[in-house]
């Protein structure tokens, strides 16, 4: 397969702050349009306005700031991309603690040992640091409510995972995952849909928790 170059600056639209005009520093992302923006400018326009910066389109009337999230995957990306961004921020961020006193564990100095503990730790603890969404699971007419509807999980959660939860749940039979139905405003929701896809996607108006419904499988 032949390989192609992408220079940097094609690219710049989508790593950019609309605000800022520099590269995203922690990326958070208005789920109302989309639109990404760095963390501090996003707060301070939202401080005196409740529309998105880009779009202008309202946010929300009196609570914009709840309808706002953090976006990792787009953050990761933009360090990727840009040459010791990362860097220079963890060490503009340790020079602004140390000048103000305050604790900071910059990643940068983190040893060899303690990269293979922390990533040792991080295998045993899987998505414990990753987003987390609350999901309210509930049921249709058809179905028995379950204990414990709300689940605190990863973004990263899909819907098959939900629906071993709960035939393990309700039948005792993770091989039964298959019986299920989950929806979305009343729209069926493939396996493989993360709980980040549905929320930007199906939920992005609403409050949280995500509310999903299960029922018994009907073939279509």
């Amino acid at each position: 397969m032949e390989t192609r170059k992408v220079l940097l600056r094609s690219l710049n639209p989508y790593i950019t702050c609309y605000v800022c005009k520099g590269y995203l520093i922690d990326a958070t992302t208005v789920t109302e349009c989309l639109h990404a923006f760095c963390k501090t400018c996003l707060l301070n326009h939202l401080s005196t306005n409740v529309t998105c910066p880009k779009c202008e389109i309202v946010i929300h009337q009196s609570h914009p700031t709840n309808y706002i999230m953090p976006d990792r995957s787009l953050q990761d990306i933009v360090y990727k991309l840009v040459p010791n961004l990362f860097r220079n921020e963890m060490e503009r961020r340790e020079a602004f603690h140390k000048k103000h006193g305050l604790p900071f564990d910059n990643p940068l100095n983190i040893t060899e040992s303690d990269a293979n503990a922390s990533s040792s730790s991080a295998n045993e603890n899987y998505h414990r640091f990753d987003e987390h969404v609350t999901v309210w699971l509930r049921p249709d007419h058809t179905m028995e409510p379950i204990k414990c509807p709300f689940i605190c999980c990863s973004w990263q959660t899909t819907v098959a995972h939900l629906k071993k939860l709960l035939a393990k749940t309700i039948y005792g039979d993770l091989a039964r995952f298959k019986d299920f139905d989950i929806l979305c405003n009343h729209e069926i929701m493939g396996k493989d849909h993360s709980m980040k896809f549905i929320y930007r996607t199906r939920w992005r108006n609403m409050r949280p928790p995500l509310e999903l419904y299960y029922r018994k499988h009907i073939e279509i």
